[in-house]
């Protein structure tokens, strides 16, 4: 084989190019998010584990109860109620009123663009 060790060579600086950043970035996670959780209210409609997990299949069932059925009261697991709106419960002064403080922290930090403000109005955020 005609020029081997110069093949080789490249072979080896193309393999180490193209994995360069998968290895670079080995063990480096992006800082966790700093979530500023509700001051007012200390218990969410659900489980905190629950809900940063399943929040989304919760709002889209709230969703449909309200549009589907028109049932708009949520009772909890503890038997708390609760109005079945985002806006209204979740993005409320008790809870969650800040955005960029809540809801954009963890969708940034786990690259996920949600749909729900393509229909409901961002809260106001007061400085």
């Amino acid at each position: 084989m005609y020029d081997g060790g110069k093949i080789i060579t490249g072979l080896i600086i193309g393999v180490i190019l193209l994995t360069f950043p998968i290895w670079y970035n080995l063990g480096a996670a992006p800082p966790e998010p700093d979530i500023k959780l509700p001051v007012k209210t200390k218990k969410c409609v659900a489980p905190k584990d629950y809900m940063r997990e399943k929040h989304m299949q919760v709002l889209d069932l709230w969703r449909d109860s309200v549009v589907r059925t028109a049932k708009r009261i949520y009772v909890a697991d503890d038997g708390r109620t609760f109005n079945m709106s985002l806006q209204n419960t979740c993005m409320s002064a008790e809870c969650h009123a800040k955005k960029s403080e809540f809801c954009d922290q963890c969708h940034t930090y786990t690259d996920v663009d949600p749909y729900c403000w393509d229909c409901h109005i961002p809260p106001k955020e007061k400085k």
